[in-house]
């Protein structure tokens, strides 16, 4: 059995820099089992960095970061993602000269442990990207901005995720593909994935997130329950310069 006593994703104090520059400052933020927390902030707030290294693309100088009670901070990134974290990157980084069916192999592992549910396969994928499976002969960099997210979200599953990581999954698409894709997020989160989102579409956020944490300049300035930040203006407002 699962321990769900024990949270998928624990940050503790994490400093991080980019050579001499300090740009992560003891941040802390835990994310439950089965929960989605939505990780905003304005631009350059310190959100993609956050993501970075936990994928251990970045080292952490302090602090520590745990995957359901096992610690994985400061890891090699390969290594990262075999213990189950696997990240939507922004901009939909993949291989544009391979096939989407190709994209996917290259990125396949095994499920790990007792999840719950079944694990991600090919047909799986297929299945919830139905305009993938009609494309999958053709090469990635041939296809819609709206179908690369998609592969991107299918590729980060085929990686069998503990924890998924989404870094800014709506950018740059159109509003009827950016309501799919908060679709297939939301579908994903009922079925019990674990999901991070750093995303600047704070409706679309807050209309998929459990929980908040809110970062400004490396700085985690707000923590809490997804409901309460939506009824509260002054937080939206001094801190993501919406309402």
């Amino acid at each position: 059995m699962t321990n769900f006593a024990t949270d998928a994703l624990d940050i503790a104090g994490i400093d991080a820099f980019y050579g001499d520059s300090h740009v992560l400052h003891g941040v802390s933020f835990t994310l439950r089992p089965g929960r989605l927390l939505g990780l905003l902030g304005r631009n350059g707030a310190g959100k993609t960095t956050c993501m970075n290294t936990i994928m251990g693309f970045l080292k952490p100088k302090q602090g520590s970061i745990s995957l359901f009670g096992e610690q994985v901070g400061g890891l090699a990134p390969d290594t990262i993602a075999r213990k189950g974290i696997c990240l939507v990157p922004q901009g939909r980084r993949m291989f544009r000269s391979l096939t989407v069916r190709e994209n996917l192999m290259v990125a396949a592992q095994r499920a790990r442990g007792p999840s719950g549910g079944p694990g991600w396969t090919m047909d799986r994928v297929f299945d919830l990207f139905p305009r993938l499976k009609e494309r999958h002969a053709q090469v990635a960099g041939s296809l819609s901005g709206g179908e690369q997210q998609m592969l991107a979200i299918g590729r980060a599953l085929m990686g069998n995720p503990r924890v998924l990581l989404m870094d800014e999954p709506s950018e740059g698409l159109a509003p009827q593909i950016v309501a799919e894709v908060g679709r297939i997020i939301a579908q994903l989160k009922a079925e019990g994935q674990s999901i991070v989102l750093v995303e600047q579409n704070i409706k679309l956020a807050l209309e998929l997130a459990d929980d908040v944490a809110i970062i400004n300049t490396g700085v985690v300035v707000h923590k809490g329950d997804a409901k309460a930040i939506k009824l509260d203006d002054a937080i939206v407002s001094q801190h993501l310069g919406v309402f």
